[in-house]
């Protein structure tokens, strides 16, 4: 139960080897350029704790750099100001392609840098990116403006839709590509030149394209990359008054920093952030299908994720059954290095902090008087070396706990009954976040009452977890404010021009 052995691992590709042999450096105006401070950090290795590559710390300096670099390709360069909307189109989709021909690389560094099986890097989250791009390459021949009808019968009134210029794209470490093409696809469809500040845990990937830009055509300082600390790097970029808008994805204590730190300019930010979702379990639902499917709401990515179905309510007369079939696919669950060879169901949690977080939590739940019908604890013996923690479903919880209230961020879930539709309204909407909602129900009126009445950017009916690029994603209250994806993400990287002309004699 939950353990695989880490005897033998996958072996490297040659390309990553090499990738990973020298120091890393921040891709900036079409090349990579070693830090003004020739400083570096580490990206380690989550399954071993060990060092995988040494990577450039850029600093504000290297940031500055980055800016001009933008700035020169949008105000002055190929990008922008002679470049189709049918070229640029282009140039998205052979970067598409190009991450398609080049999955067995980019699987394997997201699988080493953030510590997730091998095989849903390779067959989910880089053929993702890749479709990202392939939808926003469309969008880059389709933004128009619109005329307007009004009253003054001798103005003629049109509006054009613009990108925003620079943006600063700030991505997170659960899914280190795909969030990160998340922001960059619409923003380059719309014209932008971006810089993107990949997190300081996995910055490999986000590198590795960075040169796959060139041969898909993007001319210099269309497309930068700062690895580096938040504090640092993604604060520079905050703060810069060559930075016209911010995309990003984290905590909310961090977007709390990011909005004060966009005053200077008022540049425009869009956030995306945490989640405490409920996933909710009615007793007319398909109980082994809703078993399944809440197991993977909250194990999926080990809990690292913003939808994580956390919070997992259920109607009393199924409470039991349905938490029998939960601890049952739970048991089934092998947890180890994504690089094995014998392919996990999951990875380790992130780093260390991210342990130290999560079995925080675990104990205050212990000590709060939450008991544990799975997990509690972190694997040790042959995994001792990586972060990795035990599947752990709580009962006994209340809605106060703190383990109910905050987001976890881990492989952990609270499991609580309860008794009426009414009730679970109340109940499911009892948080500061709106990121995300489920309910399993074979009842269709209910399933659209509850669709509606959830306060959440996203509801799951009799299913968890689906994103695709062309629906929109994001969250109510803190989870953040904006949408990405779909036609809306184009919004968030376009301004509204309105033209006036008098066609009076």
């Amino acid at each position: 139960m939950f353990e695989t052995l880490p005897d033998t691992y996958i072996p490297l590709l040659p390309e990553v080897a090499a990738f990973l042999a020298d120091p890393l450096l921040p891709y900036i105006d079409g090349r990579y350029t070693p830090p003004r401070a020739e400083q570096t950090f580490e990206s380690l290795d989550p399954s071993t704790g060990r060092r995988l590559a040494q990577i450039g710390r850029a600093q504000p300096a290297d940031a500055d750099v980055a800016v001009a670099a933008a700035r020169k390709a949008f105000d002055s360069g190929d990008w922008w100001l002679k470049m189709s909307p049918s070229d640029r189109s282009k140039c998205i989709w052979r970067l598409a392609e190009l991450i398609e021909q080049h999955t067995p690389i980019l699987a394997q560094l997201d699988s080493l840098d953030n510590g997730k099986p091998l095989e849903t890097t390779r067959t989910v989250d880089i053929p993702l990116a890749a479709e990202h791009l392939y939808y926003y390459a469309g969008w880059c021949t389709k933004i128009e403006g619109s005329t307007i009808p009004v009253n003054e019968p001798e103005m003629f009134n049109y509006t054009l839709r613009e990108p925003v210029g620079v943006v600063g794209l700030i991505s997170p470490w659960n899914y280190p590509l795909l969030m990160a093409t998340w922001k960059f696809a619409p923003a380059l469809a719309a014209g932008n030149c971006v810089i993107v500040k990949p997190a300081e845990q996995t910055p490999l990937s986000a590198l590795y394209v960075a040169k796959l830009t060139e041969e898909a055509g993007f001319p210099p300082g269309v497309f930068n990359v700062l690895p580096g600390y938040g504090e640092e790097a993604g604060a520079a970029l905050v703060e810069h008054h060559g930075v016209d808008k911010i995309g990003f994805t984290g905590s909310v204590a961090t977007a709390r920093k990011i909005v004060q730190g966009s005053v200077g300019n008022l540049k425009r930010v869009s956030l995306e952030l945490g989640g405490k979702s409920p996933n909710i379990v009615f007793a007319d639902a398909d109980l082994e299908q809703a078993a399944v499917g809440s197991t993977w709401a909250i194990f999926g990515n080990n809990g690292q994720s913003c939808t994580a179905g956390s919070r997992l309510y259920i109607q009393r007369p199924v409470f039991e059954q349905v938490l029998a079939g939960m601890r049952a696919e739970t048991q089934n669950i092998m947890v180890g290095p994504g690089m094995g060879r014998q392919q996990p169901n999951l990875g380790p949690v992130i780093s260390d902090e991210q342990l130290q977080r999560v079995l925080g939590y675990i104990e205050d739940g212990f000590a709060q008087g939450a008991q544990a019908i799975t997990g509690g604890g972190r694997l040790s013996g042959a995994l001792a070396d990586g972060y990795f923690i035990e599947p752990t479903i709580f009962t006994n919880v209340r809605d106060d706990l703190r383990i109910s209230r905050e987001e976890i961020f881990g492989p952990v879930v609270c499991a609580m009954p309860f008794d009426d539709v009414s009730e679970i309204i109340s109940r499911a909407n009892d948080t500061s976040f709106g990121l995300a909602a489920g309910l399993w129900t074979t009842d269709l009126r209910k399933a659209h009452k509850l669709a509606k009445s959830l306060r959440a950017g996203t509801i799951w009916i009799n299913t968890w977890g689906d994103t695709e690029a062309a629906s929109p994603f994001g969250g109510y209250k803190q989870s953040g404010y904006g949408r990405e994806m779909g036609k809306e993400a184009i919004d968030l990287y376009t301004e509204v021009k309105s033209v006036w002309v008098n066609t009076e004699e």
